[in-house]
Order: structure tokens, then sequence, then C-alpha cells
């Protein structure tokens, strides 16, 4: 199997590793560079339990090759949202509402979280619902979720003009 040089840019590192061409950026990031937040789960992109942030997109780190993330910014959540520092105000919704029970979808759950709140900050229920469909969760039944990431967007968004007009 042939096997190529890369520099992956990982949470604001620079990280040089030899891959087999068939090795996933899940692979890569979780065995050879020791990142244990980026979780395995189906290995077909449909959970959400390995996302990452590709060029601030949540991406599923098994459904992309490693060779294929070379020249781009990878995230992981511990680059998101340092375990030394505070929690992140996301994280600490989640916390509150219990949206967080074994917490293996977790990672997912909050980069993809994070995304929207920073592309859409007045999404509805519906749309947080509609946008973390790629993120699997077997403990909590969505509804924490979703609160937890509704609670946060009114936490990062201030009121709008039409908004207290309407109270």
């Amino acid at each position: 199997m042939i096997r190529t040089q890369v520099v992956l840019r990982v949470n604001g590192r620079d990280h040089e590793v030899w891959v087999r061409n068939d090795r996933t950026l899940l692979d890569v990031l979780h065995d050879d560079l020791g990142m244990p937040d980026v979780r395995y789960g189906c290995a077909e992109g449909v959970c959400g339990t390995c996302t990452v942030l590709m060029d601030d997109d949540p991406v599923s780190a098994c459904a992309v090759y490693a060779v294929q993330a070379e020249g781009h910014e990878i995230v992981t959540l511990r680059g998101w949202s340092d375990p030394q520092e505070e929690a992140h105000p996301l994280q600490k919704c989640f916390l509150e509402r219990g949206a967080s029970q074994c917490g293996f979808c977790t990672p997912g759950m909050l980069l993809t979280a994070a995304t929207l709140a920073e592309r859409n900050p007045d999404a509805s229920r519906e749309e947080i619902r509609h946008e973390l469909v790629g993120n699997l969760c077997r403990c909590t039944g969505y509804q924490a979720i979703v609160d937890a990431v509704e609670d946060y967007l009114h936490l990062s968004t201030p009121p709008s003009p039409e908004k207290e007009d309407a109270q």
C-alpha cells in the first residue's frame, strides 16, 4: 500500500504524518495523533460521533481520507474548547439541560451546534433538529439536546427590535 507524507493542521498545530492512502482522517486523528475526543462510531458517515470541523464546517472524519484533509484547518472538540479552561457556554447549557448523558455523541453534537449558532443564531427548534439530524444519540431522546442548543442561542443572541416590540 502506498504511503504519503501529509501535514495536517489540527487545533492550530501542524502534524507531519506518513499515512496509507486508504486511512481516514478519523484513523489518523484518533489512532496516530492520540485524540480521543474524535471517536469511532458507524464508520459510514451517518452517526456524527467522529464529527470534526474542517475549515469551519462539520464533517464526519470517517468519511474523509487523511490525504484529503491536507491544506485544511481541522478542529476537534479539544481545539474548540480547551478542557483545562472554563467550559464553553454551549457546554454549560448541555450540562444544565442534561443533554449529555453517556457523552459518546457529545463532541459531534457540540461542534455541529456551535456551527449552527454561528451561521444561524436565530434558528428555530425545527432548524436545530434539522442541523443535528446527522448526529445520533441513544440516551437523551434529543429533547434535552434541542433545549440546550436553544438556550445557548438565546444566550448568544441579543433580542432583535422586532422581537422586543412583539412582547
